[in-house]
This record gives structure tokens, sequence and C-alpha cells, in this order.
């Protein structure tokens, strides 16, 4: 049995090459049409609040946050989240997402928000946004518009426009 030598990190710019590799190979190319894409077109992510993880020094998964408005929410929209076929299932993804969130919620962040399965984000502390509460920049499915609230009232206030914030 292969035991992996799994490190944690702040992401850089030393590491966009293969990020992109990571998120082509998990996504292809369709992953350009995706409403969550269109709202990161519209500016950078946070590399403070992006990670990714090393096995043996090899980038082989990573999480970016994006700052975004929505409705009246000041908060960061998770994704993509890729990991690489050969660490799938052994909880990289899970672990990425937790150090994400807990990072945001340092930040003052009020929510994180992504466009996901809710089997799988469900016991990471994402519930379900309202029905068509927010209106993406893109077709998107209202069943898959997930949220972790930190602050106060989040879900009421999840009403509107999602877009990227500077």
């Amino acid at each position: 049995m292969y035991k992996h030598d799994l490190v944690y990190l702040t992401e850089d710019a030393s590491h966009d090459a293969a990020i992109e590799h990571i998120n082509e190979e998990a996504f292809g190319p369709g992953r350009f049409t995706r409403a969550a894409a269109r709202i990161r077109e519209q500016g950078p992510h946070d590399l403070s609040l992006s990670f990714i993880c090393a096995d043996d020094g090899e980038t082989i998964a990573s999480v970016r946050m994006t700052p975004v408005l929505a409705g009246t929410v000041k908060g960061h929209l998770l994704g993509p989240l890729a990991v690489r076929p050969s660490h799938k299932n052994i909880g990289i993804g899970r672990e990425l997402v937790r150090i994400a969130v807990e990072a945001a919620r340092r930040k003052g962040s009020e929510a994180v928000i992504l466009v996901g399965d809710p089997p799988y984000y469900g016991p990471l502390g994402f519930e379900k946004v309202a029905y068509n509460a927010l209106a993406f920049p893109g077709p998107v499915d209202p069943g898959r518009v997930l949220v972790v609230p930190i602050a106060e009232g989040v879900h009421e206030r999840l009403k509107g426009i999602i877009a990227w914030r500077g």
C-alpha cells in the first residue's frame, strides 16, 4: 500500500500550472461554461483563502475561494475543488473544504457559497439556499446552490444577484 505524504498549503503563483492541469483533468473544457466560472471570470480569487494539497512535493488537489456579493451577503464562492484521480476518495477534498471554510470564517466572510452536490457537501456544513434566491450569470440548478452561513441572518439576505466583489 502506498503511503501518502500529504501537506496542505496556501496557494501561490507557483501552483498555477498544476492547478490548471488538475481542473482540466477533473472538469474538462466544459468547466468554462458553468455559471460559477462566469463569476470567477469577473475578478481574481483570494489567494489567502485558496489552498492546495501536495503529496511528496507534487500538487495533487486544490480549492479556490472567490470574493462575492450574494444579495447583501459579503461572502466567498468556493470552487473549483478538484483532486487528481490517483488521490480520490481518501478525504483530501473534504479536508481542503474544511480548511477553506475555516480560513474564510477567520477572515470575516459572512458565508461560503458553492454550486455542488448536496450529499457530498451537506456533511461538511453546507445547507441549501432558498430555491432561485440567487441569480447567477448563467444557468444553474437551484437545488445545487449551497451555503455555509457564518454571519447572522445569511439565509434571509441571500436574495438577488451573485457577482464578484473586489
